[in-house]
């Protein structure tokens, strides 16, 4: 299973942000879209990524209030990504090395989506329960032996 296939299934509503937008209203956004992470663009292209991650770091850094912070002050600058060809079992993989919990599925320059680790959790669940309603259909049709052979 690949990138491409859980954007299909999640479909493709994007939440974005940039750098010099105060802390507060991409806090806002995060809290009425009820989402975890925005992606910070800038000129068109991805700089960073903001998520519940940092939002918790620069409240803790600035006493509790986030003030008049700017989303480049709490961004994670160098954010994980992937392509839409990029394989589930990398995602799971590179998403648990860095403790990401959202990754911007990039395609060369331009941003596709982003998978969270809920997204690719699910899309393992319902790959599974596929195979084992197959392997169940397998087996309950299993042919009988023949006894004389």
């Amino acid at each position: 299973m690949k990138v491409s296939d859980i954007l299909r299934v999640k479909g493709n509503t994007l939440y974005t942000v940039t750098p010099d937008e105060p802390l507060a209203k991409a806090v806002e956004v995060m809290s009425e879209k009820d989402i975890g992470s925005l992606v910070v663009m800038e000129h068109g292209d991805l700089v960073g990524m903001l998520t519940f991650r940092e939002v918790i770091q620069a409240l803790q850094k600035n006493g509790g209030s986030v003030g008049t912070m700017l989303v480049r002050k709490a961004m994670d600058d160098a954010p994980l990504t992937c392509t839409l060809e990029t394989d589930m079992d990398e995602v799971r993989r590179m998403m648990l090395n860095r403790h990401a919990r959202y990754m911007p599925v990039m395609d060369k320059r331009m941003l596709m989506g982003v998978v969270s680790f809920y997204d690719v959790a699910k899309a393992v669940v319902d790959s599974q329960n596929f195979e084992n309603k197959l392997l169940k259909a397998y087996i309950r049709d299993w042919p009988e032996q023949n006894e004389s052979a």
